[in-house]
């Protein structure tokens, strides 16, 4: 689904990626680690083509639809969004942006809120968050667009066990149901989840 070919990023003029060659495949999940600094976000957002490289070349499958979900937030904090309409923002996709949301949607909303328990949060705006509370709603947000690949940086930081239990078994559903999964994480227990590792080494 997702190839990186020899990719390399600098900011700046310093480099932050070097020769990095990898693929993500459907009804896999692979684990991005390493330490601060290796580029581990940056690799998720040249996948996903937020950012472009300066080296190398991602390949992506003809109408891939990707789910990015960032590690900063603060753009989308600003944003006076409750938590419902920011949760419901993960159904609306690229041609479908003016169409009005039906009864699946709404129960596909419902649900996930309810598993990662921000139901009662639902009129809140984004800034009135916890970390915890903000993490939960954006990976509903992040989890509920019908993608072909999800692109998760650091998906359960700040988030406790039970919490990550649920996440986790919402990644492995993902991949059982033919996505490809990516996550950036410094989190064994999850790491654990990938059929693949790829371990990025600062400079």
């Amino acid at each position: 689904m997702l190839i990186a070919d020899n990719l390399g990023f600098r900011y700046a003029g310093t480099p932050v990626l070097a020769d990095v060659t990898m693929r993500a495949e459907s009804a896999s999940m692979l684990a991005v680690t390493g330490p601060n600094g290796s580029g581990k976000s940056t690799l998720l957002h040249l996948l996903a083509g937020v950012a472009q490289p300066t080296a190398g070349r991602v390949r992506r499958a003809p109408g891939l639809r990707v789910a990015l979900l960032p590690q900063r937030t603060s753009d989308i904090d600003a944003l006076p969004l409750t938590v419902v309409e920011c949760v419901r923002i993960g159904r609306f996709t690229p041609g479908r942006l003016l169409r009005r949301l039906t009864r699946r949607d709404h129960a596909a909303v419902t649900g996930i809120m309810e598993l990662l328990e921000i139901a009662p949060l639902a009129r809140r705006r984004l800034h009135e968050l916890s970390g915890g509370q903000r993490q939960r709603t954006l990976l509903a947000q992040a989890l509920l667009q019908e993608a072909d690949a999800y692109l998760l940086d650091e998906p359960t930081t700040a988030l406790d066990t039970r919490t990550r239990r649920h996440v986790h078994d919402l990644l492995t559903y993902k991949v059982r149901a033919g996505a490809a999964v990516v996550i950036a994480s410094h989190d064994d227990e999850e790491v654990a989840l990938a059929d693949r590792t790829l371990h990025l080494t600062a400079g």
